[in-house]
């Protein structure tokens, strides 16, 4: 069991920001740091002092911890080119030493590639399957070799593919809760399946159709981390949660059947009921990044619950 700490800096963050949240997470023992891969903040706001590129940050982040993990959940095919992106991933992969992982899905926000002037094609589930072809692809093609696609959307010749990250293969992370695409392409591709921010009797339903597509194509389900995401409000009392609640701009109430919320017996019974099912990791998603305590809190009152 394992947890993580997952952020959304689009909605207003520095990077000095994000450095205080991931070293604090990591002296707090969380297991990794995660980041949204977005460029528009989502709501009223309008997200000062404005959008930060999550793989250039991530890459500062690799250099200003030492133990933490580090990812997206998740970059979108909108924004990379394959091939590039398979370089900035190895290229932070280094930089962290071996901490990296890429969550990698296809993209869903219109408005953000409008205001940016991002191409955004009505389908991309394709896009999503041979990107995540080519960047396996290119990690996995022995040094001195070339590699080669050619697809519907992409065109690969004579890539020497370099350079390659440290860690092989590279922890990869397909999420979404679809039906079909979405768990045969985690079943193909992925060493983690991630699903979540829907109601908690959605989520075992999901994971079972993901372990259903291992099995049609001979992969052991076991082989495959099953994770769940939610935003987290916590406090030592019903009051405390509510204020936090508050403070980002949510019900907590209306938070409870989907999100990690109330005191520190309540979110420990969500998550066991989650792991019950067979979820081995958690993103907690935290809205507001000034409020560090929120992480002691759950270091000191819901993780030793899991040890």
């Amino acid at each position: 069991m394992d947890f993580r700490i997952f952020t959304e800096p689009q909605q207003g963050a520095t990077y000095e920001d994000l450095l205080a949240v991931a070293q604090a997470s990591e002296r707090l023992g969380f297991d990794a740091f995660f980041r949204s891969d977005h460029y528009l903040a989502m709501g009223s706001g309008i997200g000062l002092p404005g959008p930060s590129d999550a793989w250039t940050s991530l890459a500062g982040l690799a250099r200003e911890t030492s133990r933490i993990r580090l990812g997206t959940l998740v970059s979108s095919v909108t924004y990379r080119y394959p091939g590039i992106l398979a370089i900035q991933v190895a290229q932070v992969d280094a930089m962290s030493k071996g901490r990296v992982e890429l969550g990698l899905g296809a993209g869903w926000f219109e408005k953000e590639h409008l205001a940016y002037g991002i191409p955004f094609p009505e389908k991309r589930f394709g896009m999503l399957e041979e990107q995540l072809e080519i960047v396996t692809g290119l990690w996995s093609t022995p040094v001195g070799e070339k590699y080669d696609f050619a697809g519907e959307h992409y065109t690969l010749v004579d890539s020497p593919a370099l350079p390659k990250p440290v860690q092989s293969p590279m922890p990869l992370i397909v999420g979404g809760g679809g039906a079909k695409k979405t768990p045969a392409l985690a079943a193909r591709f992925a060493t983690e399946y991630n699903t979540g921010f829907g109601s908690f009797s959605d989520m075992a339903p999901r994971m079972a159709r993901v372990r259903d597509a291992c099995e049609e194509i001979g992969r052991d389900p076991s082989t495959l981390i099953m994770s769940t995401a939610g935003t987290i409000a916590g406090g030592t009392t019903t009051a405390a949660a509510e204020r936090r609640a508050n403070a980002i701009g949510r019900d907590l109430e209306r938070m409870r059947d989907g999100s990690f919320v109330g005191t520190a017996s309540e979110i420990v019974d969500q998550v066991g009921t989650l792991a019950e099912a067979g979820f081995t990791r958690f993103y907690f998603q935290v809205m507001d990044l000034q409020d560090l305590d929120h992480l002691d809190f759950l270091a000191r009152e819901v993780m030793p619950k899991f040890a």
